[in-house]
């Protein structure tokens, strides 16, 4: 028996997913099932009840997994510090983030990063707000980047920055003549938004009600590209977090217009799930990302 058939174990067990698993442990479905196969002979036990319908661990299997879950830690915490002895990083980082934050912010960090530490990998996904979490609990990814974090007792949040949020639109709409505007001249306006699950969307909808402002929503969509390409035809003005748009607005396919009087700003985060154990790739990691930029972002009630 080897310590990777029981990580195996553990991530099946905490994804309820053979595929999953498999993908965690870049190795294929069918290993998966060899692999609890075999855990099942050594054991002389039934570890998971096979379901179409659902997947279970039996009472031995929830034993065996209770254990595992101890000896792996302290297998990756024995690795994780020969590691900081040798003064070694190295490894693979597997990241999930946010559309936004993928396309925009992560880049220049992610190349600062290589550069120090060639030797590392990192392996990023692109994902929905809720997926992300999804991945960090269940352990198919490292960490998570993510807007207006959530508290959750699983999670370990890590603030980082704050993203300005502007006003953009076409250049020929009726506000880009304008080098500012109040949030009053949205009242009425044609609005494109995005996905009502998404945070982002949330905090936006959240700042009109607040203001007593209604515009017209006439689409709606999940991520920022998407958003951008329709206020770019004129179908309508967005609220957007700035970094987003610096090349639209250099290029002048859009028209980044200042909200008078007022500053609005969306926190960016790193998570990881509770108690996991950080090699030192990830702490290094971390750490760029938690570089702090000089922002006028003050943090809305």
């Amino acid at each position: 028996m080897q310590i990777e058939s029981l990580k195996v174990f553990c991530d099946l067990a905490e994804t309820g997913s053979f595929t999953k698993a498999a993908q965690i442990n870049s190795i294929t479905q069918s290993a998966v099932s060899q692999q609890m196969t075999s855990l099942e002979k050594q054991f002389k036990s039934v570890l998971i009840e096979r379901s179409k319908k659902r997947f279970r661990l039996t009472r031995e299997g929830q034993v065996l997994y209770d254990y595992s879950k101890q000896m792996i830690q302290i297998y990756v915490s024995l690795l994780s510090k020969l590691q900081e002895i040798k003064n070694v990083i190295s490894g693979t980082i597997r990241v999930a983030t946010i559309y936004s934050v993928g396309l925009h912010d992560l880049p220049p960090y992610i190349k600062k990063f290589l550069k120090t530490y060639p030797t590392v990998h990192v392996h990023v996904e692109y994902r929905r707000s809720n997926q992300v979490y999804e991945d960090v609990i269940g352990n198919v990814v490292d960490l998570g980047l993510v807007a207006y974090p959530n508290r959750d007792s699983k999670i370990e949040v890590v603030p980082l920055r704050k993203d300005k949020l502007v006003l953009v639109c076409h250049p020929e709409h009726e506000l880009a003549s304008a080098q500012t505007v109040s949030l009053d001249a949205l009242s009425g306006q044609r609005f494109i938004g995005f996905e009502p699950d998404i945070p982002t969307r949330k905090a936006i909808d959240k700042i009109l009600k607040d203001h007593g402002i209604e515009v017209k929503t006439v689409m709606e969509f999940d991520n920022i590209e998407t958003v951008k390409r329709a206020v770019e035809i004129d179908a309508g003005i967005s609220i957007v977090p700035q970094r987003t748009v610096e090349q639209e607005v250099a290029k002048q396919t859009l028209k980044k217009v200042e909200i008078e009087n007022e500053e609005f700003c969306r926190p960016l985060a790193a998570i990881h799930k509770k108690n996991k154990v950080l090699s030192p790739a990830m702490k290094q990691f971390i750490a760029i990302l938690s570089v702090r930029e000089k922002t006028t972002c003050f943090k809305q009630s």
